[in-house]
């Protein structure tokens, strides 16, 4: 099994529903284990700023499926919880993203992992520190505390009171 994490956000419709049903989603794909599930950060909007706030949160899980499947899994996920495509950057039912898949570095037309905007996304990288500080990023060879110190992005990110549950 590898080692992933994985980012959902929301901020269109029942945020904190969409991500409880993403975190319980993703438990049921087949070769996929979560195992852990961060907080729940409220976040500004980056990109198109005149939207709601999301919601964000981290997974990490195991999995013995490739890059390529488990990121196909996500979309097709993602696609049968209720997102729909508009603008880039824009509100969203449901974003699930994988970010890293063990020390993995792919670039394909389909996906690149690490995710390329991992580094610069305070809402990414809070909820990421949380559930393992001292992974190494493959491509940067920095630890994600280190690179959530040295974010550029200034926006913000609240923890919240708000809970998610890991799948049994």
């Amino acid at each position: 099994m590898t080692v992933v994490f994985l980012g959902i956000g929301s901020n269109k419709g029942d945020r904190l529903g969409y991500l409880r049903k993403a975190v319980g989603s993703v438990g049921r794909i087949p070769g996929v284990v979560v195992k852990a599930v961060s907080s729940v950060y409220e976040t500004q909007p980056r990109g198109v700023e005149v939207q709601s706030d999301f919601l964000n949160a981290a997974l990490a899980a195991e999995s013995d499926l490739s890059a390529v499947e488990l990121a196909g899994s996500l979309k097709a996920l993602e696609q049968a919880l209720g997102r729909t495509r508009s603008e880039r950057w824009g509100p969203r039912e449901i974003d699930i993203d994988l970010l890293l898949y063990d020390g993995l570095v792919l670039e394909s037309d389909s996906l690149t992992l690490p995710h390329p905007e991992l580094h610069n996304r305070r809402f990414v990288l809070e909820p990421l520190r949380e559930l393992a500080p001292d992974f190494v990023h493959p491509r940067l060879q920095a630890s994600i505390k280190d690179l959530y110190a040295h974010c550029p992005d200034n926006g913000w990110v609240k923890k919240t009171s708000m809970k998610l549950k890991q799948p049994e």
